[in-house]
């Protein structure tokens, strides 16, 4: 159920490959046992145009996205693990940060529910 899409610049795929990146956000969002692992879902979209206040930084920011029901502290440790975990592996990236929204289960549909 969980998805983490990951937005970055294009650079980032230079440092690190794609696969890389995905491993590395699916291993740890699988490792805080919020979810099942074979649930967490990860996306990569580079971007070639973007400006980071005035200036073209390399960034990484994920939008995590995840079924309501966990506590603030829960969704708290889960994008700081995520973050310190890129903090290591991309050191020279200025700008990595992720924030958490919940899908509200009421109004929630995949192709399995109809």
């Amino acid at each position: 159920m969980p998805h983490f899409v990951i937005d970055c610049s294009k650079n980032i795929l230079k440092i690190k490959s794609p696969n890389e990146i995905i491993k590395k956000v699916y291993d740890t969002a699988a490792s805080t046992n919020l979810f099942d692992k074979g649930d967490v879902k990860v996306r990569i979209n580079p971007f070639e145009y973007y400006t980071i206040g005035d200036t073209q930084d390399d960034f990484i920011h994920i939008f995590g996205n995840i079924m309501e029901g966990r506590n603030a502290s829960q969704k708290k440790n889960l994008s700081e693990k995520i973050v310190s975990e890129l903090k290591l592996m991309f050191p020279e990236v200025p700008i990595i940060s992720m924030n958490i929204r919940d899908f509200e289960r009421a109004t929630y549909c995949n192709k399995s529910m109809i």
